[in-house]
């Protein structure tokens, strides 16, 4: 198994029977994860949006790297808080799934917007084990993912590009380019803009 598979914490699955029920990741990981979703459930899930510093302060106390001026809206499901960065000015909008089992880096001013899933993990569907496999996504700065779009692993949505309302992308899209669809198609270039 990759070095980086297992720095993430994924175990082998022919190793850990994953396939047939074992785990895929590390005890220490998982544990880390139950605490974080009790934590969210009790105290941020319900909090009405005003309440982005204080949902920010959960996510920095569980390991996500944020800028002070970051917006998580309650109803978002942040899997695994360490893998997360957000930098200035940036949004998770209502109902966003981050699957981050791999870093997830959303840059500055970008937009996620209301129930958009960004998945950073799958399974080898080659080896007979089923092996689980993480990659990172990155959302450029100035970049827009739509409501309801998915995000694949490995993804880079570079600075600008804008992902429809549930388009799919499991391929980089280009920097200030539109795609919509599934699979996410190219429909046109936008306009470059400067960051407020």
């Amino acid at each position: 198994m990759e070095m980086e598979q297992r720095r993430l914490g994924i175990l082998d699955a022919q190793a850990n029977g994953s396939r047939s029920g074992g785990p895929s990741f590390s005890l220490r990981h998982r544990a880390q994860r139950a605490v974080w979703k009790l934590t969210w459930a009790l105290l941020g899930a319900w909090t009405p949006a005003p309440l982005h510093p204080w949902r920010a302060l959960l996510l920095r106390l569980f390991g996500a790297k944020l800028a002070s001026n970051v917006r998580v809206h309650g109803s978002a499901k942040i899997w695994y808080p360490p893998n997360l960065t957000m930098e200035a000015n940036t949004l998770i909008g209502p109902g966003v799934t981050c699957y981050s089992m791999a870093p997830i880096r959303i840059c500055a001013h970008a937009i996620v917007s209301q129930g958009a899933h960004l998945c950073a993990g799958t399974h080898d569907i080659d080896d007979p084990h089923f092996q689980l496999v993480a990659r990172p996504i990155t959302i450029g700065a100035n970049a827009w993912v739509a409501a309801e779009a998915f995000v694949g692993p490995g993804v880079i949505v570079e600075e600008g590009a804008v992902l429809g309302a549930r388009g799919v992308a499991f391929k980089d899209l280009p920097a200030w380019s539109v795609h919509a669809g599934n699979p996410a198609r190219f429909i046109r270039q936008r306009v470059r803009i400067t960051s407020p």
